[in-house]
């Protein structure tokens, strides 16, 4: 997927969390042959040329359109499958490839485990007795500062990502126009219990824009929200400051 992953796992039986730490990388590396669209042989790129049908792919390619369909309804019209008319699930495949290795990691037995793809974090369970999990979401206008720190006590699972322009440049597109994103925003970073939806929720709120993007993520369930604009304004969901600590 063109990004690095890290893994911290607490507690468990230590031949079984190998055994699951083995496969939840080789789960990711699964993912990446799949549902690459720079490679030519991967069932998306074959599915999206007509070579396949959505039965003869594997059974992960039903699901995450799925998950891209639901998106695309809850995005209204900020998110899509596509790009340049060609099919391309990528705007959700991170998200939830994260997700999946953490939880095959935590039905190990582990006390707890944070998986973090490219900067997205998903959480589940605690580091230590009377521990959360902590965050920090970098400043996209002083790098090498932290804007924010993200604490996930009282949470059993809880995902923290982060779209913008800072780390790759202008790489979010408007999917009504086919072109980047012309936004007044630098950085969103959405809070939420699974890293599927927090990816795809961050991309689609940054798209939308400052005034825009907020407003929808007030309306969304169990979401938070931190946009930081490139004139250095930040602005906050009603209840983010309880996760921040």
């Amino acid at each position: 997927m063109g990004t690095v992953f890290s893994f911290d796992i607490r507690g468990g039986e230590p031949e079984a969390v190998h055994t699951a730490l083995r496969e939840a990388v080789a789960g990711l590396h699964r993912a990446d042959e799949v549902f690459s669209t720079y490679r030519d042989d991967s069932q998306i790129s074959r599915l999206a040329r007509g070579e396949l049908t959505v039965e003869e792919c594997d059974p992960e390619v039903a699901e995450v359109l799925a998950l891209g369909a639901e998106a695309e309804r809850t995005g209204e019209g900020w998110f899509s499958l596509r790009y340049q008319g060609d099919l391309d699930p990528t705007g959700i495949v991170k998200g939830w490839a994260t997700e999946r290795a953490a939880r095959h990691i935590a039905a190990a037995g582990v006390d707890g485990v944070s998986v973090n793809g490219g900067g997205d974090v998903q959480l589940l369970g605690s580091p230590g007795p009377q521990r959360p999990w902590r965050v920090g979401v970098s400043d996209p206008l002083r790098p090498g500062a932290l804007a924010a720190v993200v604490s996930a006590a009282g949470a059993e699972e809880l995902a923290v990502a982060t779209s913008g322009t800072a780390e790759r440049g202008a790489h979010i597109v408007d999917p009504r126009t086919g072109r980047s994103a012309v936004t007044d925003l630098v950085a969103v970073t959405v809070i939420a219990p699974r890293l599927t939806w927090a990816d795809c929720w961050a991309t689609t709120a940054f798209a939308m824009g400052s005034r825009e993007g907020l407003a929808w993520l007030e309306s969304l369930p169990d979401v938070e929200g931190l946009l930081i604009t490139a004139g250095d304004e930040v602005r906050c969901t009603a209840g983010l400051a309880a996760w921040l600590g």
